[in-house]
């Protein structure tokens, strides 16, 4: 997957979008020499700091939610950040499944002019999925556990978010605050053409995500 930077009009960026770390910027860079600077001092702390949420945070109530289908079309124009239909697919995908879509969500980008698969400032995504929403009846058969977590979109969390986010989460806002149950949300976009900058984009609040199962849990 492909996706274009362009921090100045007159000199485009070419980035690489890996599955591992999806965003890469010439901060980036900066960042990973700093790091093996300081690598020495810090040893191995970094090794052995939790990976999960902190340990003093309470576990939530369990609430019975049930799926709803949703389909939801918006449009996708960037002028900092270009992308791909393959890359626009998976990256929205994510997203949509860290804020509680169930793993089966489907995404569709068209539009994308040029030869094929070719990084496009614009083109039209259509998202079928399914989310919790809060069950009326807490006894029916289709009923799930659920619980109220919380919820961070940031250009560092969670880990395939980036700098260059800012436009897709600005594009994306009436599909997910109309599509997905949340509460307390502060849903910010500042984007400004051709610069990158890490508080650009936060989605934060509460979001009601299915319980994991048994069958979810790391092995081993």
């Amino acid at each position: 997957m492909r996706r274009i930077v362009e921090l100045d009009s007159r000199r485009p960026v070419s980035l690489l979008m890996q599955r591992v770390r999806p965003w890469v910027s010439h901060w980036g860079v900066v960042v990973a020499l700093g790091s093996l600077a300081c690598g020495a001092f810090r040893g191995g702390a970094a090794d052995a700091a939790p990976a999960g949420p902190a340990s003093d945070t309470a576990p939530a109530d369990v609430v019975t939610g049930v799926w709803q289908h949703h389909k939801a079309t918006f449009s996708y124009f960037g002028i900092t950040s270009l992308f791909t239909c393959d890359g626009l697919e998976d990256q929205v995908r994510q997203i949509l499944v860290h804020l509680g879509a169930r793993r089966d969500a489907k995404v569709r980008a068209s539009g994308c002019p040029g030869p094929y698969n070719a990084p496009s400032h614009s083109a039209w995504v259509d998202a079928d999925f399914y989310a919790l929403a809060p069950a009326a009846d807490a006894k029916s058969a289709d009923t799930v556990k659920a619980n109220w977590t919380p919820l961070e979109v940031t250009a560092r969390r969670p880990y395939f978010m980036g700098d260059g986010d800012c436009e897709l989460i600005q594009a994306m806002k009436d599909l997910i605050i109309k599509n997905f149950a949340l509460r307390d949300v502060e849903y910010r976009t500042n984007c400004v053409p051709h610069e990158q900058w890490m508080d650009s984009f936060a989605i934060k609040g509460q979001a009601l995500r299915a319980v994991p199962s048994k069958s979810d849990a790391p092995k081993g």
